[in-house]
């Protein structure tokens, strides 16, 4: 066989990646600039620069566009970049499974959720989980839907939280409680009665939202858009708790998740109403890639999601 019918296939055939090389590369991408992406690899910005285009001579191909400002992915760097996560996700997976415990006391979990499950949840779930495995550790971070949903898929989390449809059907989703939406208004607010509401009757009067960039802010301005008519936003604030005492004093309504708004309900004057716009019952998941894949420490989490809820496994 001539091997140059087929050189292409021979070329990446013959590639052979240095981790070292991959995290460097991971930690450039993440970082935005070269400088501050060696730093992290533990490399002065000389050998980090010499070792990114050796690994661009190996692929053949620009991972990366570099500028006064930092540096940015080119296509080949994008689909690297994902593969590369994956990778050494991967790496870390098999590591924890080898290590002298072979159970789920000891790893890392790293999860993208929603401002609920950050907010809300997590933290009781997280608190008893960790004590009982004082070897694990957890990197917990607030991300809007899409970018749980990509994280998971791209190998950058071990774990996605989110309420709603799953968009990529290669994804593995774990059902374990539903989040419904409320509106929250002070005790003498104009909309102050019993009975479900459609959010269009909320929008002639000032909301009180979370900060923009969180994803339950994110998801209100998706739903806003579908209206016609704009949100008037009164104030942005980054908790549950300083929305309702916001609301408590007049400053506007509010959507909140209603067991949020039940909780500070019962020390602030506050009338919550239900919305009945179908949207306004979400489905929680958990989002995997393979469950079978995660490290045990991620299952055993994934386990103590589902049964502080009381789903069935």
């Amino acid at each position: 066989m001539n091997p140059t019918k087929f050189g292409p296939l021979t070329k990446y055939a013959s590639m052979h990646f240095d981790l070292a090389d991959l995290r460097l590369f991971v930690s450039i991408a993440e970082a935005g600039t070269l400088t501050l992406g060696a730093r992290r690899a533990f490399l002065s910005p000389a050998a980090g620069s010499a070792r990114l285009k050796s690994l661009e001579k190996q692929i053949g191909q620009q991972l990366l566009y570099r500028g006064n400002q930092g540096v940015a992915l080119t296509l080949a760097g994008d689909k690297l970049l994902r593969h590369a996560r994956i990778i050494l996700r991967q790496v870390e997976h098999a590591k924890s499974d080898f290590s002298d415990s072979l159970n789920d006391l000891s790893g890392h979990i790293r999860i993208f959720a929603n401002t609920t499950a950050v907010t809300e949840f997590m933290p009781e779930v997280l608190g008893r989980f960790m004590s009982d495995r004082p070897r694990v550790t957890v990197e917990l971070l607030e991300r809007p839907a899409r970018d749980v949903v990509r994280g998971v898929a791209d190998g950058a989390v071990d774990l996605g939280i989110i309420a709603g449809p799953t968009p990529i059907e290669q994804l593995q989703a774990i059902p374990f409680s539903t989040d419904r939406m409320v509106l929250v208004t002070p005790l003498d607010h104009p909309l102050a009665h019993e009975g479900a509401i459609a959010f269009s009757e909320t929008l002639p009067y000032e909301h009180v939202t979370l900060h923009e960039g969180s994803s339950l802010n994110s998801f209100l301005q998706e739903i806003v858009a579908q209206q016609g008519r704009p949100l008037v936003t009164r104030i942005q604030l980054r908790s549950f708790e300083v929305m309702c005492r916001m609301i408590e004093a007049g400053v506007g309504v509010g959507m909140l998740p209603e067991s949020a708004a039940i909780r500070y309900s019962k020390s602030m004057r506050l009338t919550i109403r239900p919305l009945s716009d179908n949207w306004a019952i979400r489905e929680r998941k958990i989002l995997v890639r393979d469950p079978d894949a995660l490290p045990a420490s991620a299952q055993a989490l994934v386990g103590a999601i589902v049964s502080h809820f009381g789903a069935p496994q």
